[in-house]
């Protein structure tokens, strides 16, 4: 039985409404999406120490799509661009170029009109400290009862807490933790309190940037359940990061993986995890400890991520790459599909790289 709760929101912009013809229109499209960060020294040191201005390319040509009621993961180490990817999406940062559409809507012109605010309540943002990301002043009540008033969704204090209550029900908390503060919760408690206010103003589209990375495994299972079974009911749609492969097995539909700043694979979970085709892609995979590959050969892991600052040149992972060749030092390789799964791999393309094959279980 459906709940007031879980009814779709009306909105007032019919360009950011999604109509029967355009049922299989991807929710989210991102277009090579470009961000930069002057990390320049002040002016002064610049003139003394004689050194020019520094940019770091956090995001460089990143282009992929969510489907409605689908869950995109972005995966890769520390410091490739997952997270930059998901403020972006979600308008907290600017990007120096590049396009992100949501329901055929230019994300960035709409949240520099009218429609801001209608816009924002089909995105939310789940962010990977729970500790940090709730007002240790504020009772669970007022910290999940903000969206409510911040959107003029409920009207009235008995219908608010009744709200509230029914939030803290769908996590898996109860009603009387309205009262208490966010310090007297465990993490994964903390966690599903993060989830209970995103899921306030009723999104479409979550953004979840590692959510379960400072949780133990046992709460990782039941925080990531949790968001299956709330994928379930109210057909929401996800990005999911995380540096985790073993994580994103479990709930993501497509996973996109990162490497300094651009995608070097985009595959459905099946053929990604079967059918590796990037050596970065196969690296990662024969990192997570799985009994079931047992006298397999594995690729050794092989040097550090470079400084994104001094970026090499061509392919970014030629210089941990075993299958490296001139041509991958001289020449960046551009996504390609093949055989349904996007690649950037001299090496792949050239066919010098046969798929992997991974018995699935």
């Amino acid at each position: 039985m459906s709940s007031p709760l879980h009814s779709r929101v009306t909105l007032e912009n019919p360009a950011l409404e999604l109509k029967p013809s355009e049922a299989r229109q991807p929710l989210v499209e991102v277009r090579d999406l470009v961000k930069t960060f002057d990390v320049s020294l002040p002016w002064l040191n610049r003139v003394i120490e004689r050194k020019a201005r520094e940019q770091v390319h956090a995001v460089d040509g990143v282009s992929f799509a969510i489907e409605q009621g689908k869950t995109f993961a972005l995966v890769g180490e520390s410091g490739c661009g997952k997270s930059t990817v998901a403020r972006l999406l979600v308008g907290l940062y600017t990007p120096t170029s590049g396009t992100v559409s949501v329901g055929g809507a230019d994300l960035f012109e709409t949240l520099a009109s009218p429609q801001a605010q209608t816009l924002r309540r089909r995105m939310q943002m789940i962010f990977q400290d729970p500790y940090a990301s709730l007002n240790p002043r504020w009772t669970v009540q007022e910290l999940v009862a903000e969206p409510l008033r911040e959107h003029g969704l409920i009207r009235g204090a008995n219908e608010l807490r009744a709200r509230v209550g029914e939030l803290l029900r769908s996590v898996g908390l109860s009603e009387a933790d309205a009262g208490k503060f966010a310090h007297q919760f465990s993490g994964g408690q903390r966690q599903r309190i993060c989830i209970a206010r995103a899921l306030a103003a009723e999104p479409e589209l979550l953004v979840c940037d590692e959510p379960t990375s400072a949780l133990d495994v046992s709460v990782q299972a039941q925080v990531l359940n949790l968001m299956k079974d709330l994928q379930r009911q109210r057909g929401l749609s996800y990005l999911f990061i995380s540096h985790n492969l073993a994580v994103v097995r479990h709930v993501a539909d497509q996973i996109g993986v990162m490497y300094l700043g651009r995608l070097v694979e985009v595959a459905d979970k099946r053929d990604l995890f079967s059918r590796p085709q990037h050596p970065y892609t196969r690296m990662l995979l024969d990192a997570i400890p799985d009994i079931h590959k047992a006298g397999r050969a594995r690729a050794p892991v092989l040097g550090e991520v470079p400084n994104p600052l001094h970026p090499p040149t061509g392919c970014g992972f030629h210089p941990r790459c075993p299958h490296a060749q001139p041509r991958c030092s001289a020449e960046r390789p551009a996504m390609t599909r093949l055989n349904g799964v996007q690649v950037a791999c001299h090496a792949v393309q050239e066919g010098r790289l046969v798929p992997d094959t991974v018995p699935t279980r």
